[in-house]
């Protein structure tokens, strides 16, 4: 099921829809990093290109990470 979510980055709130797997994927990958879910998805962000919304920089993320695992 795709939800919503919502972030506060660099002090302006947004939102943003994620599978559930995604959103629990996220959360181990925060987790095993010893991180919080909020510096993971800055970090996402901040590293995401020009013309990528955030909702596909997140899976996109999450499904490079589980292919260097």
């Amino acid at each position: 099921m795709i939800r919503k979510h919502s972030a506060t980055l660099h002090g302006h709130r947004t939102s943003f829809s994620l599978e559930d797997p995604f959103w629990e994927e996220l959360n181990r990958i925060a987790a095993g990093r010893g991180i919080s879910l909020a510096r993971l998805i800055a970090e996402i962000d901040d590293a995401r290109t020009d013309g990528c919304n955030l909702s596909s920089a997140l899976r996109v993320h999450v499904l490079e990470w589980i292919r260097k695992a």
